[in-house]
């Protein structure tokens, strides 16, 4: 026994030294680890401290940005002209300013001219020209200011920055012509006398205001026409009160009495009221009217002179009355334009049903139609007048004109507004005769009817015996548009209706309501059931499955999708069964590889090796 331990301690000696060493190296490793952890963690540590000192400086910086912009915020609002009050050249003020200014500018062209022609009236009446001429002075000066308040259009936007309006207003030659005009002439007064008040002649360069409350008020109006007859009456008759002012001066400068082309001698014995005042203006204005619209019958002139003042008259003349025949032509031809486009629908038709021998029953049927139309104020086309407006203005009128016809039809009381908006735009106003059939039992419904007026009646097939009446606010045949799953009736007219005399309804087409209700398919599933509930409560819905029959359209949609379907399989398998040919060759081709060129021998002794080692280190402890 001692000889087997002596002998065993020797082979079991340096396997202890081994172990102690691995577990030496072991104990390092793990210190080591523990190390590189608390390194690691130390890192990670200080990683955080700076990533959270990284954020506090960020946070602090963001903080001092957002006080800098606050700064610079505080100061552009600084910066910032502050808004003032402006006027909308859009606006009523500035429509009412515009009368106000008109008043003055229309004082200064008939009386400037006057006072300096007939020195009575100067003389006369001078502490009311006074006064009236300084308050139009004042009148023109507030329009100075307001000038420099009225806004101006900038990419859409009324501009209200003061500096920006009164740079612009000074820059224009309008302010120009303002400054001109308010120039003081009067202090020519001290030097010539009050009998000169033509020196305050520059007052008549504020012109452009009048012209543009006329213009204003030409759009304005629901009477053009009217108003441009009135306007164009105004300028011939102070043309004709300038002419008048400039022939009795004219008179003067030659003499009055001198020959009987010029205005009679104020003091002739026989006729002393040419004298007066008054017969003074009337004379003048009577000669300047006679000349001015070419009628004549005065007395010839004598000087040349006065040969060369008639000539510059009568070619006015011949202007201004041009220009009334003109103008006023044209505004009768633009009154009348409706009525005589009315009128040639009319005679079309006429010359249609001569010449297609129509009765004469139906004839005069269908003139009485174009008369009702034309008096009740209805013969316009609605879509044709609105077409040039943007839809969104369409939308807006067509709204407060039909939407509360439109909401009183049940299956659209609950709909959303811009379904019903869609609605209300593809509304067609028609009118229809005493004893016309608005539809007939039997017929295909293709559309819907709501009444605005008149009174139908629904009758029996006789065409005299009336079940009921309808009236304003009533509808029908919105059930056979929705074409419902079941309905006994399906798209057909259940029902004889007519109308009782002259009667005006809006149409909604089926067409219409499916191109709207395509874009709304969660209304189009409420109206159905809407419809579906009206049917059952009167009993013409049949509920059983067996009896509703598709629609030809639905069978087809189904059929297409379908198809549809069925390809996409096809092309899925046609994928699969590609893929699964390249992995059969894939794997044939690597079969062949392993059957030409199988691996070395020592390749596996190798491996059987290694994997022993490995097996003997697992088991050691």
């Amino acid at each position: 026994m001692c000889c087997v331990c002596f002998r065993s301690s020797p082979q079991s000696t340096p396997l202890h030294i081994g172990n102690t060493n691995n577990n030496n190296n072991n104990e390092e490793k793990r210190k080591k680890r523990k190390r590189r952890r608390r390194k690691r963690r130390k890192r990670k540590k200080k990683e955080k401290e700076k990533e959270k000192e990284k954020e506090k400086e960020k946070e602090k910086e963001k903080e001092k940005e957002k006080e800098k912009q606050k700064e610079k915020d505080k100061s552009k609002d600084k910066d910032k002209p502050a808004e003032i009050f402006v006027i909308n050249p859009a606006g009523n003020l500035y429509y009412n300013w515009l009368f106000i200014i008109t008043l003055p500018v229309m004082y200064n062209w008939t009386m400037i001219i006057a006072r300096a022609c007939f020195e009575e009236l100067q003389h006369d009446y001078i502490i009311y020209w006074v006064i009236l001429d300084y308050t139009s002075d004042l009148i023109y000066l507030a329009d100075m200011f307001f000038r420099a308040r009225t806004g101006y259009l900038e990419q859409g936007l009324l501009v209200k920055d003061k500096k920006l309006l009164l740079d612009r207003y000074i820059s224009s030659f309008q302010f120009r012509l303002d400054v001109l005009s308010m120039l003081p002439t009067d202090i020519f007064y001290f030097v010539l006398g009050i009998d000169y008040p033509e020196i305050r002649i520059n007052k008549l360069l504020r012109i452009g205001r009048m012209m543009e409350f006329f213009t204003k008020t030409e759009t304005k109006t629901n009477y053009p026409n009217i108003f441009r007859i009135a306007n164009l009456i105004m300028y011939i008759l102070i043309i004709i009160h300038w002419n008048a002012c400039w022939y009795f001066s004219f008179s003067k400068s030659i003499g009055f009495g001198a020959d009987d082309w010029v205005y009679p001698a104020l003091d002739d014995p026989e006729e002393p009221e040419f004298g007066q005042p008054m017969r003074k203006y009337a004379f003048s204005l009577y000669w300047s009217t006679l000349t001015l619209t070419t009628i004549g019958e005065t007395p010839p002139p004598a000087l040349d002179s006065e040969f060369l003042f008639h000539v510059v008259d009568f070619l006015v003349g011949v202007l201004i009355f041009a220009t009334i025949v003109g103008n006023i032509a044209t505004m009768i031809s633009n009154m009348n334009a409706a009525q005589a486009q009315f009128q040639s629908r009319i005679d079309n038709i006429k010359q249609y049903m001569q010449v297609r021998k129509v009765s004469k029953d139906l004839e005069l049927r269908v003139i009485k139609w174009f008369d009702y139309l034309w008096n009740n104020g209805k013969a316009q086309d609605e879509r044709e007048v609105l077409r040039y407006l943007p839809d969104k203005l369409k939308a807006e009128i067509a709204i407060q004109v039909h939407m509360e016809t439109l909401k009183k039809v049940r299956i659209f009381a609950d709909c959303e507004a811009g379904l019903l908006i869609e609605l209300v735009l593809k509304l067609r106003p028609q009118v229809f005769s005493p004893g016309d059939y608005i539809c007939k039992k039997g017929d295909i419904g293709r559309e819907m009817y709501i009444i605005k007026d008149g009174k139908l009646a629904v009758v029996a097939d006789d065409g005299v015996t009336q079940f009921v009446v309808l009236g304003s606010g009533s509808y029908f045949g919105e059930i056979s548009i929705l074409n419902i799953k079941g309905s006994k009736a399906g798209n057909r007219r259940t029902a004889n209706i007519r109308s009782i005399g002259y009667s005006e309804l809006f149409c909604l087409s089926k067409d219409d309501l499916m191109e709207s209700l395509s874009e709304y398919p969660d209304a189009k599933g409420m109206l159905e059931d809407k419809g579906r509930q009206i049917l059952m409560k009167d009993g013409l819905i049949d509920l059983d499955p067996a009896n509703i029959k598709p629609e030809q359209k639905e069978l087809e949609e189904k059929v297409n999708k379908l198809y549809g379907t069925m390809e996409l399989m096809q092309v899925k398998l046609k994928k699969i069964l590609r893929n699964n040919e390249n992995a059969d060759k894939t794997l044939k081709h690597r079969c062949r590889l392993r059957h030409y060129f199988p691996p070395p021998a020592h390749n596996l002794e190798s491996a059987g090796c290694s994997t022993s080692a490995s097996g003997s280190n697992k088991q050691n402890p």
